[in-house]
């Protein structure tokens, strides 16, 4: 059989190599931009743009990257003090005691322990239809009932409906899901409805709040809900290094949330779930000063070019505080997500709720250059 191992010098290599991709990068796409893409493209082939899950294209920082080949040597370890650090630096930059940080293998394991600490076959689920889905299967695996709540006519969560669902004297419920930014939507639920919810809402429901996609959002109708912790008992929110910190394929996330809830959220979860490359690439994302601004820009710039051209095209869609954006096609968008993958452009899957809008996420310019190029060509 063949030896698989990987020597350090090697892993350097292989971090280097990323390194210097996110370098040529540019060149890349360029060149993909000026080429028509085959139908049959390969999946996993390079020409592929995809602009399916979210993903920050610009990738994880130098620092992370450094911090990574670092650690290499440390990877025989079990992660205990890392991800002691890692609580450290989250309780300081948040304002909390470090027993009010639980750390997740990205935020889709804080979810799930959601899910399985506080709903069951008697503590339904309050959720928006449409919004993130994961949560809504875990709470249907504790065979909890799901109650979906439509978005308002603006898209923002109907939060005067969902507290009526979730205090129905007739029903308990267990769990409140509130994704602000909304995924699929890309919207957001102004601060002061959120904070006249949690006034109303029984302290008797946990309220989970996933800002996954916050640190994009650049209105003054938002803030995080994490300095109203202290304030409910019954408040949890979840924050990932998935989005904008470009770690979504490393799985590290945290949650806030008072100590009573996270002893319960522990019950459920897996010892060391968080991997010591995560933990070292996030302490040092945190670390990076400018990680956030620059992606927050990169991302603005592209969205905003994006958004003049679809203008320009008369197709309207939701305004977007968030990497990624819901196209309203005026058609069912089924039959252009096909054909935009054969063509070798992968957007979102389709959402129900939102039969005839089409999600994609903000890739690079020359990215968004290949999409806007087959987007006009499929519906011409």
């Amino acid at each position: 059989m063949t030896n698989l191992t990987l020597s350090r010098r090697g892993f350097s290599k292989l971090i280097g190599a990323t390194a210097a991709y996110a370098t040529v990068r540019t060149i890349h796409e360029g060149r993909a931009a000026t080429r028509a893409l085959s139908p049959f493209a390969d999946r996993v082939n390079s020409s592929i743009v995809r602009l399916s899950s979210n993903e920050n294209p610009y990738g994880p920082s130098q620092a992370a990257l450094k911090a990574m080949t670092d650690g290499f040597s440390l990877a025989w370890r079990y992660p205990d003090e890392h991800a002691d650090a890692l609580v450290d630096e989250l309780a300081r930059m948040n304002n909390v005691p470090v027993d009010q940080i639980l750390l997740g293998d990205g935020s889709g394991e804080i979810l799930k322990l959601s899910a399985a600490a506080f709903t069951n076959k008697d503590k339904k689920i309050v959720i928006a239809n449409p919004t993130f889905e994961a949560i809504g299967r875990h709470a249907s695996v504790s065979r909890a009932e799901v109650v979906k709540v439509d978005l308002t006519s603006n898209y923002s969560h109907d939060v005067a409906k969902m507290l009526a669902a979730a205090n129905d004297p007739a029903s308990s419920a267990g769990l409140v899901y509130i994704c602000n930014p909304n995924n699929p939507t890309a919207s957001i639920t102004p601060k002061n409805e959120l904070s006249e919810f949690l006034a109303k809402l029984s302290p008797a429901t946990i309220v989970l709040v996933d800002e996954a996609y916050h640190h994009y959002v650049e209105s003054k109708d938002y803030e995080s809900v994490i300095p109203l912790v202290k304030q409910y008992p019954n408040l949890i929110v979840a924050r990932t290094f998935s989005k904008i910190y470009g770690m979504a394929g490393l799985r590290c996330g945290y949650c806030v949330t008072q100590r009573a809830n996270i002893e319960r959220m522990r019950a459920h979860q897996t010892w060391d779930s968080v991997n010591i490359m995560a933990l070292v690439a996030a302490l040092a994302s945190l670390k990076d000063a400018d990680q956030v601004e620059r992606g927050r820009k990169l991302n603005s710039d592209v969205k905003k070019s994006v958004c003049a051209e679809l203008d320009a095209l008369g197709y309207r869609y939701i305004p977007s505080h968030a990497n990624f954006m819901m196209i309203d096609l005026r058609r069912d968008a089924r039959p252009t997500i096909s054909a935009l993958r054969m063509r070798g452009v992968e957007v979102g899957r389709p959402f129900p709720a939102l039969s005839n809008f089409m999600r994609v996420t903000i890739g690079t310019a020359p990215e968004m250059k290949v999409f806007m190029e087959n987007f006009k060509q499929v519906l011409a």
